[in-house]
């Protein structure tokens, strides 16, 4: 038993027995009622002094574990926020609500007081935390370079591991990392989704119906992609270059990516090709561990991280391109997820080093053939973990503005979240809808022909609110617009 508790407890029948003795004693105890009653008074205080410090004692006890000590938020991270407010104004969730505690500074103040033991890990903790999308446009923001993203991710391992959901919760984040991180069990999906979208399901399935069975169960409905010719497409695993060798590179091809959007890993291909790139493709690839990580499933992405550094530690390449934003940002990340790692930390260092978005090593390199002229209106949206997560803003905009006859019109909050964040418009699907709804305002605006974005999860959940204002506004990956360039033709 702690010391500390032991001594309250001696102390507190201590001083029990003080308040019974005088009554109990000889009579001249009984003749001095002031000296008795200054005994009683103090006995009086003592209890209750033990009665608070056991009070306080317990509840601190309780509370002490509010994190425990596997993966625990850095302190140093915490306290290297000033408190200056500078994120609030690029926090989505706290512009849309207005609250504090829904914003960066807010749910760092939680996270604090949850790692000093002074709140539990209850209700109030996890609403506040499961809101924040991790689109990480508060560390654009921020002065004091607070690493928020890692911040969010270590507590949503803390909540995923000592917080209590409800069993519907339970359900569905299981049907999410059991299917989606692996291509071949999404590959099981595709013919239901070519029923869904050729046979009209929504008919026997209308969304009215969804909405009052789960927003969650209407929002997987509604995001499921377009069926065309290429889904379920197989790479072969090399691409010769074009021309002259300038490069050899290796290509990520995804989990959603490489099952429902086939058609931009063959853009990338051709376009790296027309670079002067070799294209590898190696085989069995798996998930990258993004939704994982960032869902505060840490241990789960450490091993999605391991099998994929080990894969490709094997290939002796120039770079390896990523053309999706989450799988990107995670990758150049392996370096501080796995650096307590004896076996993997060096080759993950090494992949990190190497990893590339697309449009960022496209920049970088001359394209071969010529750029052809598209008389199209594009505007483009910045997915989070491009401009957010691995600081790349001008490389895209300038390879499309290279195009001629490409007008590009910008869109107001163009780097702000669209509310898809990996899994979040399914398990936060009314928060998610708000966001959606501003966003496709905004590029309805534009009048363009095009949105171009570099995410997959960006372009399914766009897609989604466009097609709900009957848009014309048709969403592209940037990299095949610059394949339609080189090709002279569109689609």
């Amino acid at each position: 038993m702690d010391l500390t508790i032991r001594s309250a407890q001696i102390l507190f029948l201590k001083t029990l027995f003080t308040l019974i003795y005088p009554a109990e004693n000889s009579g001249k105890n009984r003749l001095e009622p002031k000296r008795n009653s200054k005994r009683l008074f103090i006995a009086r205080v003592s209890r209750l002094s033990v009665f608070r410090f056991l009070r306080e004692r317990r509840d601190a006890m309780s509370l002490e574990t509010a994190f425990d000590h596997t993966d625990r938020p850095s302190k140093k991270i915490i306290q290297d926020c000033v408190h200056c407010g500078f994120c609030l104004s690029s926090c989505p969730t706290y512009l849309e609500t207005g609250n504090e505690l829904d914003s960066p500074r807010g749910r760092i103040h939680l996270i604090k007081a949850a790692e000093e033991g002074r709140i539990p890990m209850g209700e109030s903790l996890v609403k506040h935390l499961d809101l924040c999308l991790g689109c990480l446009a508060c560390e654009t923001a921020c002065p004091s370079g607070v690493k928020y993203g890692s911040l969010i991710e270590m507590s949503r391992g803390q909540i995923e591991r000592r917080f209590k959901r409800g069993l519907g919760e339970k359900i569905l984040k299981a049907f999410i990392f059991k299917i989606f991180p692996y291509p071949q069990r999404l590959k099981v999906l595709l013919p239901f989704v070519y029923l869904v979208k050729t046979l009209g399901l929504k008919r026997v399935f209308p969304p009215w119906l969804l909405d009052r069975i789960s927003l969650s169960a209407s929002s997987m409905f509604h995001m499921l992609p377009e069926v065309n010719s290429a889904f379920g497409e197989t790479l072969s695993a090399f691409y010769p270059a074009i021309g002259e060798r300038k490069k050899k590179v290796a290509l990520l091809s995804g989990c959603v990516q490489g099952v429902f959007f086939p058609e931009i890993n063959r853009a990338t291909i051709e376009v790296l090709r027309a670079s002067g790139c070799e294209v590898f493709v190696p085989k069995n690839q798996g998930c990258c561990g993004a939704l994982s990580v960032h869902s505060g499933r840490l241990e789960e992405g450490r091993e999605f991280a391991r099998k994929l550094v080990a894969l490709f530690a094997t290939l002796n390449v120039d770079a390896v391109v990523v053309n999706s934003a989450g799988c990107g940002s995670t990758m150049k990340e392996y370096a501080e997820i796995l650096h307590e790692d004896p076996v993997y930390s060096e080759a993950a260092a090494q992949l990190s080093a190497k990893t590339v978005d697309v449009m960022e090593f496209l920049s970088d390199v001359e394209i071969e053939a010529s750029l052809r002229p598209l008389d199209i209106k594009i505007t483009y949206q910045d997915a989070c973990h491009i401009v957010h997560g691995q600081g790349i803003r001008s490389a895209p905009r300038e390879l499309l503005r290279s195009i001629p006859g490409v007008e590009l019109v910008e869109m107001q909050w163009s780097d702000h979240c669209c509310g898809s964040a990996g899994i979040y418009n399914i398990v936060q699907p009314e928060m998610s809808a708000k966001l959606l709804s501003g966003k496709v305002s905004e590029i309805e605006k534009t009048g363009a022909d095009y949105l171009a974005v570099g995410n997959p999860g960006c372009m399914i959940q766009i897609r989604k609110g466009l097609l709900g204002l009957d848009s014309k506004t048709k969403i592209v990956h940037p990299v095949e617009i610059l394949n339609w360039s080189l090709r002279g033709n569109i689609n």
